[in-house]
């Protein structure tokens, strides 16, 4: 049975980690498209945080090339961007040997979510065996910095919640101890975005999308399916 785990690569060299230390509001997700020659695209999906001032780190972004702006949807947009460096050149200075990197490349393991920070990459992925996730953690540890949230067997469920970006956690935090779930409420949505330094609406979309995170991951499990109309 194969391990999936969540943990934070810290290694400032990464690639886009300029663009989440210009934008810490927002929620930053890679993802690698490895068909386009040596230099894999880069398909980011930016939730939250001010449209200019994303685009302005892109622009400024020294690994970054051509972007363009490809959808958007409320707080949420996707971006497709052109590397500016190889591998080699982007992490070169940073790690003993580029050909371990490669070697990541081809072992039995999937990273299915690459979220971007301002001191590296926090990732979740798939893993055939200890073996496997082990050679990838000595990789990291050896070369950056590696720290472990959470490692499971595959198949094994997970607490509620653990599905939630980082951002929405706080929101809802935040607007919990403030009292905003509180019957009367205790705190607006202004006063719960004014807390967090965002725009009300920020706020809303946050915990519209964590608490439908929770429903579907708790009661909505537990309800029969609706009648065909």
């Amino acid at each position: 049975m194969g391990l999936v785990a969540e943990f934070d690569i810290d290694c400032e060299a990464l690639p886009l980690t300029t663009v989440a230390a210009a934008v810490p509001g927002a929620t930053l997700v890679l993802e690698l498209q490895f068909n386009h020659g040596p230099r894999p695209l880069f398909l980011l999906t930016a939730t939250d945080g001010s449209r200019g001032a994303i685009e302005a780190a892109l622009t400024d972004a020294y690994d970054v090339g051509e972007w363009t702006l490809v959808g958007e949807a409320g707080d949420t947009r996707r971006y497709k961007a052109d590397p500016a460096l190889s591998m080699a050149e982007q992490l070169g200075d940073h790690l003993d040997d580029l050909d371990d990197l490669e070697a990541l490349a081809t072992a039995d393991a999937i990273i299915e979510r690459i979220e971007v920070t301002s001191t590296g990459w926090r990732q979740t992925g798939w893993f055939a065996d200890r073996d496997a996730f082990g050679a990838f953690a000595s990789f990291w540890r050896d070369n950056a910095g590696f720290r472990l949230n959470r490692l499971t067997r595959d198949g094994e469920s997970e607490p509620p919640g653990d599905g939630l970006t980082d951002h929405q956690h706080e929101a809802l935090r935040t607007a919990y101890e403030l009292g905003y779930f509180d019957i009367p409420r205790g705190a607006s949505l202004e006063a719960v975005a004014a807390e967090l330094d965002i725009t009300a609406a920020s706020v809303s979309e946050r915990l519209r999308r964590a608490q439908t995170r929770l429903i579907e991951e708790t009661v909505a499990t537990a309800w029969p399916p609706l009648p065909n109309p």
